[in-house]
């Protein structure tokens, strides 16, 4: 019996061991645990540093206009006079045509790709969605400027002047470059971002969802329409996504806007977005409250680019948290 109770006791030499090499030093779990915190926590660290700059380099723009440099629309560097509201008008009035633009048909093809197209046809045409991604900008500004703009000049918007021309949003004359341009150029530079996640969001929908309702009588469609339903907060969060995307595009637009601090009610006007003022004039901010200025529109910029991109995060999440719990909950 004695022997039995000896044999069951605990052998101390591995607790021993253990604790003397946790002695010694960490173990290699967590010097690597602590080297992806310290890497992580580095994001953050650049995020703060980039805000901080940026602010620092605002202050004088901030003392001296307050909040009237978001209302304001003067823009004279001689007099020094500055205000960021035309910049405001336009960086808002193209993202959301963007959106308006390419949320319908992107919507329509990532239904096609996730429910109707074949397996094989839906990862081809997905794979060539996602090239659209990897096009740089200067790219896009190039073809808006010598392809798209004097199509839209010779054909697009004289028809929308002869047609529409009693509406406000389509008076004036057929630049060809200006707000609509810029509005086209957005929503041709969403669309993968939309349709990738939108279809990924519709891939992980539990399919007993469309099954349930289809076997309660409905057509494939409204089917298809239960599923939507369910996957709306995840395309929501998709939607923001490609806004952030259109609030920062710098490049593209710049090429195609027109580039005039004018507020017009007219698409067909040419303007400027945030990101295309501070591209064109921060070369050439010679005075020290020239330049505080162009920091202060970054920083706005920065501020809501930033804000929708965790809007964005947060939906997407969770929506995909809420579809996991219902596909082990069915």
């Amino acid at each position: 019996m004695t022997s039995v109770t000896a044999s069951l006791r605990p052998v101390p030499g591995p607790a021993r061991a253990e604790t003397r090499g946790r002695a010694v030093g960490l173990s290699a779990d967590e010097v690597y645990r602590q080297l992806l915190r310290a890497l992580a926590v580095s994001v953050f660290a650049v995020l703060v540093l980039i805000i901080y700059e940026t602010a620092r380099g605002a202050l004088p723009s901030i003392h001296t206009f307050g909040w009237r440099f978001l209302v304001s629309t003067d823009w004279d560097p001689v007099a020094e006079k500055f205000g960021a509201l035309p910049y405001l008008y336009g960086t808002l009035v193209t993202s959301a045509l963007a959106l308006l633009l390419a949320i319908p048909p992107c919507l329509g093809a990532a239904v096609y790709l996730a429910e109707l197209a074949a397996r094989r046809v839906g990862a081809v045409l997905t794979f060539v969605i996602e090239l659209l991604a990897s096009i740089p900008s200067i790219v896009f500004g190039v073809w808006g400027l010598f392809v798209l703009a004097p199509f839209l000049r010779t054909a697009i918007e004289p028809f929308l002047i002869a047609r529409l021309g009693f509406l406000p949003l389509f008076r004036g004359f057929p630049f060809g470059i200006g707000i609509l341009n810029a509005g086209l150029m957005l929503a041709i530079m969403v669309s993968p971002t939309i349709i990738s996640i939108s279809r990924e969001i519709l891939l992980s929908t539990p399919r007993s969802l469309r099954e349930a309702a289809l076997a309660l009588g409905a057509t494939r469609a409204e089917g298809i329409a239960v599923t939507l339903d369910a996957a709306r907060p995840g395309i929501l969060g998709a939607v923001i996504l490609a806004l952030g995307r259109a609030l920062g595009e710098t490049m593209a637009v710049t090429m195609v806007i027109g580039n005039t601090n004018r507020i017009s009610a007219s698409l067909l006007a040419p303007g400027s977005t945030m990101a295309s003022v501070i591209a064109n004039e921060f070369t050439e901010a010679t005075g020290n409250l020239y330049l505080a200025a162009l920091f202060e529109i970054a920083l706005v910029l920065f501020a809501i680019t930033l804000l929708l991109n965790a809007m964005a995060r947060l939906l997407v999440h969770w929506a995909t948290g809420g579809r996991r719990d219902v596909a082990g909950t069915v």
